[in-house]
């Protein structure tokens, strides 16, 4: 099958019948489905097994897809159902502050971040960095503007929001990130 066909067409062919068009689909998108999901889920692993997930559930609903937005913004919609669904059910190790081991470990990975911090963080690892200190709301509007390079409209779809409050909202998540860079990374900003 000719990869020359935009998404619109491809889905076309997997609802007629044609199964083997949706690898299509799946390889011009594994890397975007994978990256969100390793941005939300946070661990190699984990984000690959998610996003067979996804990539399962995309295909089980894809009639349901109406083609009004961008196949990578219902795609979106999927990732973000499913990573969150994903760490939900997942326990999370919890620790006592009691536990004197938690705070050697705790020092011993900070201590070894710190001096090699300029040294080893690229500037798109800082800005991932960033965005990962942010509240979740910020994180993910920013995510999807930027790093899913949806358009204002195409955010305020997925979040269900008006483009006017897209767009304060991402304002603010900006001024936020902004904020963040200069506090935890003022030496590498200084740099930039």
């Amino acid at each position: 099958m000719s990869t020359g066909l935009n998404d619109n067409e491809i889905i076309s062919e997997v609802l007629n019948g044609n199964q083997q068009a949706y690898a299509v689909l799946v390889n011009r998108y594994q890397n975007y489905v994978f990256t969100l999901c390793l941005r939300i889920v946070q661990g190699r692993e984990d984000a690959e097994e998610v996003a067979q997930d996804v990539f399962i559930k995309a295909y089980k609903y894809l009639a349901d897809f109406r083609g009004a937005a961008k196949f990578t913004t219902w795609l979106y919609t999927i990732v973000n159902n499913t990573c969150i669904s994903f760490l939900r059910k997942k326990k999370l190790d919890i620790h006592s502050l009691d536990n004197e081991k938690v705070f050697e470990v705790a020092d011993s990975q900070d201590s070894g971040m710190r001096a090699n911090l300029v040294e080893q963080k690229s500037r798109i690892s800082m800005v991932n960095e960033a965005i990962g200190l942010l509240n979740p709301a910020d994180a993910e509007i920013i995510t999807l503007f930027y790093k899913a390079e949806q358009s204002l409209e195409e955010t305020a779809q997925v979040l269900g929001i008006e483009v006017n409050a897209a767009k304060v909202r991402l304002h603010r998540a900006r001024t936020r990130l902004k904020e963040k860079m200069e506090t935890h990374f003022i030496e590498e900003v200084r740099n930039l």
